[in-house]
């Protein structure tokens, strides 16, 4: 039977690569590498990179997805499904037709796997609808992780949860009943149309490379200049990748 292995491959520093995530690496026959247009050839090229560096031999292959767009309009969670229909059918033809009986396909997905990321729900279409696959799944070091690492903080206060979201989400206001939240996928920057005026920012983009940027500090004072900062960032690089954490005072305290 076909295989295939879902590998997270951290955010943008190779040292990220786990020893389970090379060992996947090194058995995979062809790895499958989407292309989502000029200004992400950079995401492109760290996964090939990656591949060069980790893999013992080169008898693999690489065969590259042009990935469509998403409509942008109309309702968005039928947006997404119809969107991934489409890719399920990519995908599934693409496995048919370059994956033989016993081979073992590769995806490298940024960061987690399970984290704001929907490959696994693609290849779960895929698989009802298409063909027959053992999928394996390769967890790897989140945005999310790297962040907190890289401010020095630990995500939780102590006894208290932690809200993952997206900036669409956040765009409604901060989250009643909840002191830290996560925030990633935020195009529109909602975190500077917040009105609660104690809340710490923690924000990094292009974590793990060498463009990384770092910003931290009192939403109301930092707020501007992360917006700044972040669109000459994206004017310079033609693509940004950002996460950040927003925390009230720690009530502990």
């Amino acid at each position: 039977m076909r295989k295939l292995f879902v590998i997270g491959i951290g955010v943008g520093d190779p040292d990220q690569m786990t020893i389970q995530a090379i060992k996947a690496l090194n058995q995979v026959d062809v790895f499958f590498i989407p292309d989502k247009g000029a200004e992400k050839a950079a995401l492109r090229q760290l996964r090939t990179t990656i591949c060069e560096r980790f893999i013992d031999n080169s008898d693999y292959r690489t065969v590259g997805i042009d990935i469509p767009q998403r409509a942008s309009a109309g309702d968005y969670l039928a947006g997404v499904d119809e969107w991934h229909g489409r890719l399920a059918e990519l995908y599934g033809r693409l496995f048919e037709r370059e994956l033989g009986e016993d081979d073992v396909g590769g995806m490298l997905v940024w960061g987690d796997p399970a984290i704001y990321d929907s490959s696994l729900r693609i290849i779960e279409r895929v698989r009802a609808t298409w063909l027959a696959l053992e999928v394996e799944v390769i967890p790897g070091i989140s945005s999310v992780q790297v962040l907190a690492a890289k401010h020095r903080i630990a995500l939780n206060q102590i006894g208290e949860s932690v809200l993952l979201t997206t900036g669409r989400k956040l765009a409604d206001g901060f989250p009643d009943g909840v002191g830290s939240v996560v925030v990633l996928l935020d195009g529109a920057q909602a975190f500077a149309h917040l009105a609660e005026p104690d809340l710490d920012i923690f924000w990094g983009a292009y974590l793990g490379t060498k463009h990384e940027i770092l910003r931290s500090g009192k939403l109301a004072d930092v707020k501007d200049e992360i917006e700044t900062v972040r669109q000459q960032a994206r004017e310079r690089h033609g693509w940004i990748m950002d996460t950040y954490l927003l925390r009230k005072p720690d009530p502990g305290r």
